[in-house]
């Protein structure tokens, strides 16, 4: 090889993996040219203050976004999360503020509330083999009705050391956005170098196949509805305290259609056995940058929701198109 082949090699390798890149999240050059427009017509989109506040607002999203994005993956659907999200705060509120009790409790309170709504939409979904868009979507109406019904009234006045959670900085870093960081490398991580993270994959793709070679089509799917369902409660207990406060019949009203909204963007497909987790990052700070950049720019609540609607029907055409673009 020549001296000059030699120099070229290295950027020809980073400029053919920058366009797999690209290729296979198509959803990257969207986002570089939202903030682009955003930056011209705001003048302040890129400003750090703004920056950080849209990681903070995104950082719920993303707890939530990487175990549902493994749940479709695998061929399911929790349409319940955000009913999960607002029983979780409101569970680790009510141990907080009324009966004064840790922040660790408070959190361990809500988690195991959100764990037992992933367990109950895991056995009904997973052994009871019931239709998972169904089931979950009866479960959105029933936690918010059992949350209406525990908690009649708002809950506020958690005390200093709750809000610790929302409001501390690690590292300079807003505590909501580490615990993301955390969630999304524990996914990435999860479907990169594990055999359960492959048997997801194997799952969403073709059931019965992974059933006959050995692979748990119960077992696995299950525990990611759990997961889910403790993901979506840590986000409310999140949120509960950077709010300092709950409503039952309001708290992650909505959550669930911006979550899939940021899955399906993400590229995941909604039928099963594709995605990645730097898809689902890339989803989020989207669906993050794109209600931001809307909200700098005065537009009204309507058409921010109806943009929303847009992302997500395009989310799920991209998801569709671009396996087969990218072969």
């Amino acid at each position: 090889m020549t001296t000059a082949d030699r120099v070229l090699t290295r950027p020809r390798l980073i400029a053919t993996g920058g366009l797999t890149t690209v290729r296979r999240n198509p959803l990257l050059l969207v986002l570089v040219a939202m903030v682009v427009v955003f930056q011209l017509t705001t003048g302040s989109f890129l400003d750090p203050a703004n920056l950080g506040g849209i990681a903070t607002d995104a950082a719920t999203l993303a707890i939530v976004a990487v175990p549902l994005a493994l749940l479709v993956i695998s061929g399911y659907l929790d349409l319940s999360v955000g009913s999960t999200l607002a029983l979780g705060g409101l569970v680790a509120g009510w141990l907080a503020g009324q009966h004064h009790q840790s922040p660790a409790v408070a959190l361990l309170g809500a988690l195991a509330a959100g764990a037992v709504v992933g367990a109950v939409n895991g056995v009904l979904c997973c052994y009871f083999g019931l239709s998972a868009f169904i089931v979950t979507l009866g479960m959105l109406t029933a936690v918010r009705g059992l949350a209406q019904q525990l908690f009649p009234l708002p809950l506020s006045g958690f005390g200093s050391e709750f809000a610790w959670i929302g409001g501390a900085r690690i590292a300079g870093i807003a505590a909501p956005v580490v615990i993301a960081a955390v969630v999304l490398a524990a996914g990435a991580l999860f479907l990169a170098v594990t055999p359960a993270g492959r048997h997801v994959f194997a799952i969403g793709v073709n059931r019965e196949a992974a059933h006959l070679s050995g692979i748990q089509v119960r077992r696995t799917p299950f525990a990611l509805f759990v997961v889910t369902g403790v993901a979506a409660a840590l986000a409310g207990a999140v949120k509960a305290s950077v709010l300092d406060s709950v409503v039952a019949g309001t708290s992650g009203a909505g959550f669930e259609l911006a979550v899939l909204t940021a899955v399906l963007v993400g590229g995941v497909a909604l039928s099963g056995g594709s995605g990645s987790i730097l898809g689902v990052l890339l989803g989020v700070l989207f669906l993050g940058g794109l209600q931001n950049g809307l909200t700098l720019l005065n537009v009204p609540t309507f058409w921010q929701q109806m943009a929303q609607g847009v992302a997500l029907v395009a989310g799920a055409a991209l998801a569709y198109f671009a396996p087969r673009t990218g072969r």
